[in-house]
């Protein structure tokens, strides 16, 4: 199976986003700061992290201020960030910057906080050549920025968005009326060659669909060893087809899943209830 991998964030759409995000939050301007300066006074602030993380945020955090400022980002996007370490150090306009400063640590807090957890995964499925990609539970708006953070992680993104991949799941499978029925058709309509990955929960779905002839499957909670059973049975059947594990997957199960022998574990953890990490900014 192949990957729609965001490594880059297109610069149109990170400016446009981030000025949305500013819009949200200054509609009318800064009614605190406006009443504190009485100049354009520069000061210097540091980004400074609480706690360790995986910084994620290289590609966007320029796009908050014009080039009447001085940005000098200490870390790269994936490296390894100690409590305490300074992230980046800001210099300029006292009030521009007090005035991004919640919106730039939201959107910081929550990337650093998805590229952490997502490494943590990764360190453990990597022994085992396990991949492990996110899903579509991503908060609205934020999905391009939030897949990216999980790339820097060290995951994989599964599908962008429901144009750039075919997954068949529950609802499709009623809809259609059976699995044979439901690949049928969406071979039938599959103009752009994409590989089909059916969602499936026992052993007659996974008999049925292997029949009719399937790129991936998607083994959806299925208990550890259960799941081992399962995967050495469809490899006496097939020895390609891509296997994914779903379905109450986190960091304290994750080890007794990545042993089973599938190709790759997706867990909506990564993105949907993921906690963002702790950092924060001070004018020095």
């Amino acid at each position: 199976m192949e990957y729609n991998q965001i490594f880059k964030i297109p610069e149109y759409y990170a400016k446009y986003k981030i000025a949305e995000f500013l819009l949200e939050d200054i509609p009318e301007g800064d009614r605190t700061t406006e009443g504190l300066l009485v100049g354009n006074e520069e000061i210097t602030a540091v980004v400074q992290a609480q706690e360790d993380l995986i910084f994620a945020g290289e590609q966007l955090l320029n796009y908050f201020f014009d080039n009447t400022f001085k940005l000098s980002l200490n870390f790269r996007d994936g490296q390894l960030v100690k409590k305490d370490e300074i992230i980046a150090i800001i210099y300029g306009r006292a009030d521009f910057i007090l005035a991004r400063e919640r919106t730039l640590l939201n959107l910081l807090q929550r990337l650093c906080g998805i590229a952490t957890i997502t490494s943590k995964f990764v360190k453990i499925a990597e022994p085992y050549n396990v991949k492990i990609l996110d899903t579509r539970k991503t908060t609205p708006g934020l999905r391009i920025f939030e897949k990216y953070a999980v790339v820097v992680g060290g995951g994989c993104n599964h599908r962008l968005d429901l144009s750039s991949g075919i997954l068949i799941k529950d609802n499709h499978i009623k809809l259609a009326g059976s699995i044979k029925e439901v690949i049928r058709k969406v071979k039938l309509r599959n103009e752009k060659n994409l590989p089909i990955e059916i969602e499936v929960e026992n052993l007659e779905e996974i008999n049925e669909a292997l029949d009719e002839g399937v790129d991936g499957l998607l083994l959806d909670n299925f208990k550890p060893e259960e799941l081992k059973r399962i995967v050495e049975y469809i490899r006496t059947k097939s020895s390609d087809v891509f296997l994914e594990a779903s379905g109450g997957i986190n960091l304290s199960n994750l080890e007794e899943y990545v042993k089973t022998g599938v190709d790759a574990i997706s867990s909506g953890t990564l993105t949907q209830s993921v906690k963002c990490v702790d950092i924060h900014m001070e004018f020095i």
